[in-house]
């Protein structure tokens, strides 16, 4: 296996929602599900999100512990045109932690120019079905060292990875809320046509964790 072991974490309500229509997020789940959250963080090497929870969230994704990490884990962000703005929490922290975008080989040379200006360090791949191909991105980042990924979101990014088969670990925090149809899915289209085709996991742990429920699952 030629790339780093992937776990995915969700953050959801009850109904598999990460955000209300308009974007709202902060916070579905409750303090002690973010405290593991972070935890995760530092046990893995990169943290994945994708272009639309970058620009949405402005996230940092450093690991908040206490102690702090030895070293901080890399933040990945997938944008197919090296379309990201270089600003906000990521660039602000980029010399505690590096920042990797990983684009199309064939996007725009400018774009990537500027991120590489600003430190960031910038993988090309292939076009997928939905943006990069994520299984070479993958590869990519297995080919600069990293040996694991906690990808935390958004939507798209967990689609494309669970398409891929590239989901070894899943980490699916739930609180008692309901959002509702028009709120934002944590998993996008898979485009499954029979339930045989559905990915499947073994459930390894189920935790409360104040009001939420926190359930691990490994590949089936």
């Amino acid at each position: 296996m030629n790339r780093p072991r992937v776990t995915l974490k969700l953050a959801t309500s009850l109904d598999g929602r990460i955000a209300t229509a308009s974007g709202e997020s902060r916070w579905i789940t409750g303090e002690a599900s973010r405290a593991e959250v972070q935890k995760m963080r530092a046990a893995h090497e990169a943290v994945m999100v994708g272009i639309g929870a970058a620009r949405a969230d402005d996230p940092e994704l450093l690991a908040r512990t206490e102690p702090p990490p030895v070293k901080q884990p890399a933040r990945v962000v997938l944008d197919t045109e090296f379309s990201l703005e270089p600003v906000g929490r990521l660039f602000a922290s980029i010399d505690r932690a590096a920042v990797i975008v990983i684009g199309a080989s064939d996007a725009d040379g400018k774009r990537r120019a500027l991120l590489e200006a600003a430190g960031a360090r910038t993988l090309g791949v292939g076009r997928g079905p939905a943006g990069i191909d994520v299984e070479a991105a993958l590869t990519a980042l297995a080919n600069a060292g990293v040996a694991s990924v906690f990808a935390e979101g958004g939507g798209q990014v967990a689609a494309s990875l669970i398409a891929a088969n590239a989901v070894d670990r899943l980490e699916w925090f739930r609180a008692p809320i309901v959002l509702g149809a028009e709120g934002r899915p944590a998993v996008g289209a898979l485009a499954l046509a029979r339930l045989a085709q559905a990915p499947t996991w073994n459930r390894v742990a189920l935790r409360e964790l104040g009001p939420d429920l926190w359930e691990s699952y490994e590949r089936a």
